[in-house]
């Protein structure tokens, strides 16, 4: 495997990472409707998990609800069980053809749990950049010892994924501030 290509590599695995992390972040609640607070929440439906939005369109015509519109009416006292089930703690109105959940506004030990869980999510995500970067310089070095890479050749390249490293660390950074931010203000 030649440089660029450990390189190639070690910046898509480190950009899926950061993607991961900002998938994640959607299920954060700030205080405000957000159809990505339920995305992420499976209905026991037909025999088998299904995530929720196989089962409905969600939306937030409200900046403090959330709309939920089964595609098959029957499915709506499955989905209705998996929201008051899961730990959102969500209490959704069911009128028979949509399920409408009123977003409660976030108290301060509320807002900080988030935020502690933010900076947990944020951890992994850094932990899993500094993998690829461990599997990076392993394989710069293993192509050393195989004769492919020069001595100096494979010192830059674990360099370049180093540099590398510290961009995605600083986007995982970047992205939690900006969301620790949104869930702090009232």
């Amino acid at each position: 495997m030649a440089a660029d290509d450990i390189l190639l590599d070690a910046e898509e695995r480190m950009e899926k990472a950061v993607e991961v992390f900002r998938h994640a972040m959607l299920g954060i609640r700030t205080g405000r409707a957000n159809p990505g607070l339920v995305d992420s929440l499976r209905v026991d439906v037909y025999g088998s998990p299904t995530p929720i939005k196989a089962l409905a369109s969600v939306g937030a015509p409200e900046p403090n609800q959330i709309v939920v519109r089964p595609f098959d009416p029957s499915t709506i006292k499955d989905i209705e069980k998996a929201l008051r089930a899961s730990e959102l703690g969500f209490n959704p109105q069911n009128d028979g053809r949509i399920l409408r959940i009123t977003i409660p506004s976030l108290s301060t030990d509320v807002r900080r749990k988030m935020t502690a869980r933010i900076k947990e999510l944020a951890e992994e995500s850094r932990v899993s950049i500094r993998s690829v970067r461990r599997d990076a310089n392993k394989a710069a070095d293993v192509e050393k010892s195989a004769g492919s890479l020069t001595e100096d050749d494979c010192d830059t390249t674990k360099e370049e994924v180093q540099e590398l490293t510290k961009k995605f660390e600083t986007k995982v950074g970047d992205v939690a501030k900006a969301k620790e931010a949104e869930v702090m203000e009232e």
